[in-house]
């Protein structure tokens, strides 16, 4: 054989081979080195996928809780709905029920209606109905009782009233200071100089507690001069109820127009000592060891003597507004000092 003939034969083998198959994903071996602009894609695709779940879940809650939110909303107005038929269901019943007792009285009677007598003392239907009318309110109310409507036309009547007293012209400060010569037992005049003086020093120190800075207000210090005027104020309420009905007792009474006439005088070691002699006085108070073994030492007896054992600050009402005055005695040397400091309490 010829060389041709060779090459011949070799070339039509060639041809006659199928050619090898291409490499699939899986038979790719995996790279051992990656470029960054590579591994950012990778991360940015994770990343996206991973926000695309979120939005996902978002959505899905919030279909879920919009869902909830109607089924709960369309069931309240569902019981709302119930329970105003009840409650026509159950006035219509008690409507029937008068009515029936109504013209079963009348056919008693012969025909005749019976008025029903109006208790003693107290309004009938149509005063009540007058009254509210008057005063501008609704004369009925749904559900609303005689006896409901009755305490209701004293509710306003009451507040009319305050409101009366409130529209007096109020005291000056020189109108407000109190002379002891001209200090009487049960004196409008000076009740109403008391009341006056009072509502003063609590309405200068409620003022001078808002004109502090912000800091200071929520400071410690600052909530506790807050909480310590608020707790005066409502304590010096029965005093002040006092003072409107003109019953405070006589040796209160006199002590404590002592004190204001000694406070509006910048005298406040003589106020804080008159308050002393009122809150503690005379009264004796077991010091130390009073009773050893079965025989009483001798001045034990003395606690049990007539008018020994009262004590003014037994009461706590009166303990309560009598601490507050102290209180307000302790601002009214800051908001009016004295001129002489030694008038300055410790």
């Amino acid at each position: 054989m010829d060389f041709a003939s060779i090459l011949a034969a070799e070339i039509s083998k060639k041809r006659k081979t199928d050619p090898a198959p291409k490499p699939t994903a899986e038979a790719i071996p995996p790279k051992k080195y990656l470029k960054r602009s590579e591994i950012e894609s990778q991360r940015r695709r994770d990343y996206e996928s991973s926000q695309a779940r979120l939005d996902s879940d978002r959505r899905a809650k919030s279909d879920q809780k919009r869902l909830e939110e109607e089924a709960e909303f369309q069931r309240r107005e569902a019981t709302k709905l119930k329970q105003k038929q009840l409650a026509e269901t159950r006035r219509r019943k008690e409507q029937d029920i008068a009515e029936e007792a109504a013209a079963a009285l009348k056919a008693a009677n012969g025909g005749v209606e019976e008025e029903v007598p109006a208790v003693p003392g107290e309004m009938t239907e149509d005063e009540a109905i007058t009254h509210l009318r008057a005063l501008g309110e609704p004369a009925r109310l749904f559900g609303e009782s005689h006896t409901q409507r009755i305490r209701r036309v004293k509710r306003y009547l009451a507040a009319a009233d305050a409101r009366t007293e409130a529209a007096a012209p109020p005291l000056t400060e020189e109108e407000m200071v109190l002379d002891m010569k001209d200090v009487t037992v049960n004196d409008d005049k000076v009740y109403r100089q008391l009341a006056a003086w009072f509502t003063l020093v609590l309405r200068e120190w409620d003022k001078a507690l808002e004109e502090r800075a912000l800091a200071v207000k929520e400071s410690f210090q600052g909530k506790a001069a807050t909480r310590s005027m608020a707790q005066a104020k409502l304590y010096m309420g029965p005093l002040f109820q006092h003072f409107k009905n003109k019953d405070l007792k006589e040796e209160l009474y006199s002590k404590v127009c002592e004190i204001v006439v000694e406070a509006q005088a910048r005298r406040y070691v003589k106020a804080n000592d008159l308050y002393l002699r009122l809150s503690i006085g005379n009264a004796a108070w077991p010091i130390g060891v009073t009773m050893v073994g079965i025989h009483e030492r001798s001045a034990r007896e003395k606690l049990h003597e007539k008018g020994m054992a009262a004590h003014i600050m037994s009461d706590e009402v009166t303990r309560k507004f009598l601490q507050s005055i102290k209180r307000c005695l302790s601002f009214c040397q800051t908001r009016w000092p004295p001129e002489d400091p030694l008038q300055l309490m410790g």
